[in-house]
């Protein structure tokens, strides 16, 4: 007998209408032939509720204490869903998290699934029952109660799926799938079919509020396709697999992270650890950096901008100010007034010119570019938040998102295309001793005969980045990393770009004629650098994995030239001669994490 996965999220069971509704979902799968699991968020603004009765009491109420409160509100949800399905003729039976068997670490309000004993949920199934489960927490190995943090109900639906060996695991939320970007900002947003797990992570991490970067990493390690549906509609909805739906687009979906700050460390000692004495203290505080950006240093110092979100940035800038008088940096400076555009898509992997169309888009309309990182498959710029919405149409209506390509493909083409599906029952029961939420390392690789090119006092105005660009495609030269951050040094930037050693000659001519056109302050280069990437699954939600990084390159003594990041990846540019032994470190680090 098959086994379906539901997860109704707050505004789907926001009042008993709604939890009628739900219940008759979960019995029409139920009478279709399948077993259901049904997992439940709170009633819509109950969380809320309970957090604002936290703080009228104590200004700062224990995270213990917090998670014995918010977890009622699931409890609530889970025990009315299991009356109205026993309302309607069915059986049914709500579980907690406890119940359930979840356990998880003892990290308060963001706490990791460690096992799921699922032997209770299965016998509850076997004898007909609906299994109604609690979403959003667990107990740790104290039995206290634990919750997993923002967009828990989510992972606990996931991880179940994993767990049980579901056919799918299906979302059901007040959208009706996942969009070119979100509707409420842009009403020209598109459904899509189909969206990969990997642009779906880094669209999660970049404020894409269907579904949570957590539950997509699950669902990515234990290849659990989720099919996001509307609650209040029968439409299709989209598939979060392994495939994307176009393998001709170079993107698939545009974001806008509204709420940003950057934070720039001025001056820093361009020495090896300077930047695990930063990370490290930013890491402690539970902070997920997102935007990294340490561009080449002059004269023995670099700047290092990174983003967080707004609401951090007091912590972040009392680590950073913490880690100044540690390193001997010069300064620190932050601008809480920027949004993060960006775009994501796996067929930008071998298409190039989508980062000059992105910057050229922007700069037509006007919108200076106050940072940049790339990787693989995302591109992501710092504008001013006042210009966020206009730069998000820009470049959605720039690559025709709107629009589906001719060869998109849905869910049944897929599944007719793939030669063979995974064996998720014997990937369960590999990890079913093992901790579930761990990292899981992918790749640890190196890129060795790199060069990098830096132009130096770059004009911060609109329309900068698009020109450099331009003057490079012309050139017929292959640009991998990209890097722009604020340089400290009269309002201006610095640009940094890799390119294949091969390029090297040809690049630093372009560079000095780009000196001449935009009288720029200068250029500087190298050819005898190489890039090491660690890619894998929980990179933003183990704030810990670039901590580790850079630890081991300060540990062998080496010196970091630039760094970018993403959700997949952590990126960074160092000396050739120390590359390959770099990257033997790092496999020996990581050597637990890496899945071989």
């Amino acid at each position: 007998m098959s086994l379906i996965v539901q997860k109704f999220g707050g505004t789907s069971v926001a009042d008993v209408e709604k939890i009628r509704a739900a219940a008759r979902k979960a019995i029409r799968a139920h009478t279709q032939g399948h077993q259901v699991v049904t997992v439940v968020s709170a009633m819509g603004k109950n969380t809320d509720r309970l957090v604002e009765l936290a703080y009228e009491l104590n200004e700062r109420p224990p995270a213990r204490e917090m998670d014995v409160l918010l977890s009622t509100g699931e409890q609530v949800t889970v025990a009315l869903m299991a009356m109205a399905i026993e309302s309607l003729g069915y059986k049914a039976v709500s579980l907690t998290g406890a119940q359930m068997g979840i356990r998880t670490d003892n990290t308060f309000t963001k706490a990791r699934i460690q096992s799921i004993d699922t032997q209770r949920i299965q016998g509850y199934l076997d004898a007909g029952n609906i299994v109604i489960a609690a979403g959003f927490q667990g107990i740790d190995d104290d039995f206290n109660i634990t919750t997993l943090g923002r967009g828990g109900s989510d992972t606990t639906a996931v991880a179940l799926a994993a767990v049980l060996g579901a056919d799918t695991c299906e979302i059901y939320t007040d959208v009706d799938g996942v969009y070119t970007t979100d509707p409420r900002l842009l009403p020209e947003a598109r459904r899509v079919e189909v969206v990969s797990y990997d642009e779906m992570l880094e669209l999660a991490s970049l404020g894409a509020g269907v579904m949570h970067n957590r539950s997509i990493e699950f669902a990515k390690k234990f290849g659990v396709p989720i099919h996001v549906r509307s609650s209040f509609s029968d439409t299709t909805g989209s598939m979060i697999v392994a495939e994307c739906e176009s393998e001709s687009s170079p993107v698939c979906g545009a974001a806008m992270t509204k709420n940003e700050a950057r934070v720039t460390i001025l001056g820093v000692p361009d020495v090896p650890g300077t930047s695990l004495d930063i990370f490290s203290r930013i890491a402690d505080r539970k902070i997920a950096v997102d935007m990294i950006v340490q561009n080449v240093g002059t004269e023995g110092r670099a700047d290092l901008s990174f983003t967080v979100p707004n609401s951090e940035l007091a912590v972040t800038l009392e680590a950073a100010r913490d880690a100044i008088e540690k390193i001997g940096a010069q300064g620190v400076s932050y601008d809480e007034n920027v949004s993060k555009i960006s775009v994501v898509g796996l067929g930008m992997a071998q298409q190039t010119g989508v980062a000059h169309r992105m910057f050229s888009a922007l700069a037509e309309a006007g919108i200076n570019i106050y940072m940049i990182t790339t990787s693989e498959i995302k591109i992501s710029a710092l504008v001013p938040r006042d210009k966020a919405q206009d730069a998000l149409r820009v470049v959605h209506n720039t690559f025709k998102l709107d629009s589906v390509a001719e060869d998109a493909r849905n869910w049944s083409r897929i599944q007719h295309d793939r030669s063979q599906t995974a064996d998720l029952q014997s990937v369960v029961a590999t990890l079913q001793d093992d901790t579930l939420e761990k990292l899981t390392l992918t790749d640890i690789a190196l890129v060795p005969d790199q060069a990098r090119i830096t132009l130096l006092g770059v004009p911060d105005r609109p329309g900068i980045a698009a020109d450099i660009f331009a003057d490079v495609g012309k050139s017929g030269i292959f640009v991998d990393m990209i890097v722009q951050g604020y340089d400290g040094e009269d309002g201006t930037t610095s640009v940094s770009f890799t390119v294949p050693k091969a390029d090297y000659a040809n690049s630093r001519t372009v560079a000095e004629a780009l000196c001449k056109k935009f009288n720029l302050r200068g250029t500087e280069g190298a050819d005898d650098i190489a890039k090491l990437s660690v890619s894998g699954i929980g990179l933003r939600s183990h704030t810990s994995v670039g901590t580790i990084m850079f630890r081991t390159l300060a540990q062998a003594g080496v010196n970091i030239q630039m760094i970018n990041t993403s959700e997949l990846q952590v990126n960074v540019v160092i000396q050739s001669d120390k590359a390959a032994e770099t990257e033997r470190l790092l496999r020996e680090t990581f050597a637990e994490s890496l899945r071989s």
